[in-house]
């Protein structure tokens, strides 16, 4: 599953200010609230889901999509991913409190309240839900409502904190925007647009593995079995540099099926720079030096980004 980027300058064991809460009864400014409820839908996973989306309904619809279904699944779309992420702050509310790197979110901050979550998080859901249906079809309706169910019910509450496969299962949801907004658009979804699924799917492997890596002892402490808590660094690694693969050439599989030059050669040098960065974590755990996986973190979104891009920029010659 794709997953918010770290505060940067935090580093995981680094000593920590005490985050001040509220003090009972005192009064919060709108813009502190404001806040606090933005927080929850974290808007960094909405902002990369629809860095997929937009361009798949573009190629979907041969350039711009119809106005009004593609304000539907912008703002449906968003709402559903936060409505997602909102409850999954309130299901994870235990363990992100024994996590450096989610301790600052609003419920382990002690900001909110944990039935106040809960009402935010299933309003954004009704309301996403109901605003696909009325301007979609029954197919993107049913997509984000499954993705809803999926992300916080099978992936949040049963397999993250049973398997360390939680990551490879959990890509599911994150994969699905890409397949509700054509079937918004076209109300099937073809081949095209599995094969993009699969991009996104694939490359949230390397992308949270690199992640996880780096915050090993949160998800240690937590009792998560993230994959390089239960697994040696070997079989991370190849993990990552099979994912990688499978990215790159699920990536290459699409271009055939009606995509131009412009997304091939994109696809082909930011896939080989994607994988020399894997391959470069692999070395680097190999020699014994100290590894950096944020780089492949960081470099995995710039990937995705760009190879949608492309997509974008096809639909539109």
């Amino acid at each position: 599953m794709i997953t918010e980027r770290p505060v940067r300058g935090r580093t995981p064991g680094a000593e920590e200010r005490p985050e001040r809460s509220p003090r009972p009864g005192a009064r919060r400014s709108w813009m502190a609230v404001f806040r606090a409820y933005l927080a929850l839908t974290k808007p960094q996973i909405v902002e990369l889901l629809l860095v997929t989306t937009v361009p798949t309904m573009m190629l979907a619809a041969g350039g711009w999509p119809d106005p009004v279904t593609f304000a539907a699944v912008l703002v449906g779309g968003g709402l559903a991913g936060g409505a997602a992420s909102a409850l999954n702050c309130y299901i994870d509310r235990d363990i992100d409190e024994l996590m450096r790197r989610t301790k600052r979110r609003p419920l382990p901050n002690h900001q909110m309240t944990p039935r106040a979550v809960l009402i935010f998080g299933l309003t954004l859901a009704v309301i996403s839900v109901a605003l696909m249906g009325l301007l979609t079809n029954w197919l993107a309706t049913a997509l984000t409502a499954f993705s809803i169910f999926y992300y916080d019910v099978v992936y949040t509450l049963w397999l993250k904190r049973r398997t360390p496969a939680n990551t490879f299962w959990g890509g599911v949801c994150g994969a699905a925007p890409v397949v509700i907004g054509w079937a918004a658009v076209e109300g099937t979804i073809p081949p095209m647009a599995w094969a993009l699924f699969a991009v996104v799917f694939f490359w949230q492997m390397p992308h949270f593995y690199a992640l996880a890596v780096k915050y090993k002892d949160d998800y240690a402490r937590a009792g998560i079995p993230m994959l390089p808590v239960v697994r040696s660094m070997e079989r991370v690694n190849f993990e990552i540099l099979v994912y990688t693969v499978l990215t790159v050439a699920a990536s290459l599989a699409a271009w055939p099926l009606g995509l131009g030059p412009i997304y091939g050669v994109t696809a082909i040098v930011m896939g080989l720079v994607f994988l020399a960065e894997a391959v470069r974590l692999v070395r680097q755990t190999r020699a014994g030096v100290a590894m950096k996986p944020m780089r492949l973190f960081h470099l995995s979104i710039t990937y995705l980004t760009v190879v949608f891009m492309a997509v974008a920029v096809d639909a539109l010659i």
